[in-house]
């Protein structure tokens, strides 16, 4: 079955309300222009780093403004609204880092936790310790929609390969990867790891990011893309500024790429083994000084 999706770019600012109305105008700009699915970026709600700030702004999900617009937007067009992720207050005191799928009736069809937190030190001096605010999720998501069994990711999720093999195991023939990738990491790293990932399993991949200087600092590398099954970019944005990109996405191409290459099907088990001495271990039959 072929359908057009599409993948919205934003620059989230620290205003969920502003963030609202933004999400608003690009979906209904997408499916306007013939998109049946439509995903905005990681953190389409607020970009927030002030702990405080983030506090301040932070609803539980029955409460969120950018999900109750997202359904209502699912109905008004007739369309499936997927939130790449905002944040959600959770009733242990943490913050979940959630996605929220809506079908055409603007019922929800599912939600989607990052599994894996972005803790990492880059050499030009940025930090994060996403696991000292967000709580990490534990399930990984599929769901049957009418054009194609969709799997879920988020941003850091990428460099995680076994997440997207295990989704394409069963089933998975879209995955998504909403984004707020830094510039430094997404400039070294954000094409080639999507178009991997959708090379190893013979999935499309549908990245919506947030782009450009944001109202907290931080700077994002965008590019939002959507990569075929043999690892083609279909469509893509550029680095700053708001976009929609579309592409046609037909999954028989899916089956095309899996039976070209079915690695899927010829991957065995193996054990690991060790050989050699330890660093700095004494040459065997010489003398420790």
């Amino acid at each position: 079955m072929t359908v057009t999706i599409a993948a919205v770019q934003m620059c989230s600012g620290t205003d969920p309300v502003r963030n609202v109305e933004t999400m608003r105008r690009l979906v209904r700009e997408a499916a306007a222009k013939g998109a049946a699915y439509v995903q905005t970026p990681e953190m389409t709600g607020a970009l927030q780093r002030d702990r405080a700030g983030l506090k301040a702004i932070l609803r539980q999900e029955e409460d969120d403004p950018v999900v109750a617009a997202a359904a209502a937007l699912a109905a008004e067009l007739a369309i499936h609204v997927h939130v790449g992720s905002t944040a959600i207050a959770l009733a242990d005191g943490k913050v979940a880092n959630r996605g929220f799928l809506f079908g055409p009736d603007g019922a929800r069809i599912c939600t989607y936790d990052k599994i894996h937190m972005f803790d990492v030190d880059l050499d030009n001096g940025e930090s994060w310790r996403e696991s000292a605010v967000y709580s990490p999720g534990a399930v990984a998501r599929l769901a049957d929609l009418p054009f194609g069994r969709l799997g879920f990711a988020i941003c850091y999720d990428v460099r995680f390969p076994e997440l997207f093999k295990a989704e394409a195991q069963a089933g998975a023939q879209i995955i998504s990867v909403p984004a707020a990738f830094t510039r430094q990491t997404g400039e070294a790293h954000w094409e080639t790891l999507l178009r991997a990932r959708a090379i190893e399993n013979g999935v499309y991949i549908v990245a919506a990011a947030q782009a450009g200087v944001h109202e907290d600092g931080r700077e994002t590398f965008g590019h939002s893309m959507i990569v075929d099954p043999w690892g083609r970019v279909l469509a893509s944005a550029g680095g700053t500024g708001e976009a929609v990109v579309l592409a046609e996405v037909d999954t028989a191409a899916v089956k095309a790429a899996r039976d070209k290459i079915p690695n899927l099907r010829n991957g065995r088990s193996f054990s690991l083994e060790v050989t050699g001495e330890e660093p700095g271990a004494p040459a065997k039959g010489g003398v420790a000084a």
